[in-house]
């Protein structure tokens, strides 16, 4: 699974890239993470309030950070869907 945070370096976007590393490290799930930090980049992808979160390129989420509870549901989700 590919994991994504889309985010310039904030403290939100580092807590959301943590997050989500800690949630999948739980659930066990084989995954990579890459912090994407290029403004350009991130706006491609359709992102207008960072922090955001990609799952196998599909954005899923943007403008917060996600609880654990809802992580842990969107992850699950992905890897039911592969």
């Amino acid at each position: 699974m590919m994991i994504e945070v889309l985010g310039t370096g904030c403290a939100t976007c580092n807590k959301l890239e943590s997050r989500v590393r800690a949630v999948a490290e739980e659930l066990g799930v084989p995954f990579q993470i890459e912090h994407v930090y290029d403004i350009n980049a991130i706006v491609q992808r359709g992102v207008i309030a960072p922090p955001a979160l990609a799952i196998d390129g599909k954005v899923v989420v943007a403008g917060r950070v996600p609880s654990e509870a809802e992580l842990t549901a969107l992850i699950s989700s992905a890897r039911t869907e592969r």
